[in-house]
């Protein structure tokens, strides 16, 4: 595997790794609560993913270069907001898209409440 290749892949999984805390409804793929995934559930397990492929980078770098090159804070800054970055589309589903698609299936299962509301 060629180091571009190491990165795309990389990247990529980071992206879906910063969305599935809020797309899935389960605790780490394994359990799910009775009462729903709690905001600060879905947050933690976020964080742990940032850190598992904080890992993998780390393995990949080891890997390809032979060595893991020292950084300063402000690369692990750098890092946590593009992984943050990385996660608002499914922010954005799960606290504002979700919500206006149910709405619409609710409207368009009910036409003559719509009309009544347009009026």
């Amino acid at each position: 595997m060629t180091s571009q290749t190491a990165i795309i892949l990389l990247l990529v999984l980071a992206v879906i790794a910063a969305n599935l805390p809020w797309i899935s409804n389960r605790i780490l793929f394994i359990y799910t609560p009775s009462g729903g995934k709690s905001p600060w559930a879905r947050l933690a397990e976020w964080l742990l993913l940032y850190f598992v492929v904080g890992g993998l980078g780390m393995g990949l770098e080891q890997k390809s270069m032979g060595e893991i090159h020292a950084q300063d804070w402000e690369f692990y800054a750098i890092t946590f907001c593009l992984f943050l970055v990385f996660a608002l589309p499914g922010f954005i589903y799960r606290h504002e898209l979700r919500h206006l698609i149910d709405r619409e299936k609710k409207r368009a299962a009910n036409p003559r409440k719509s009309l009544q509301d347009g009026q």
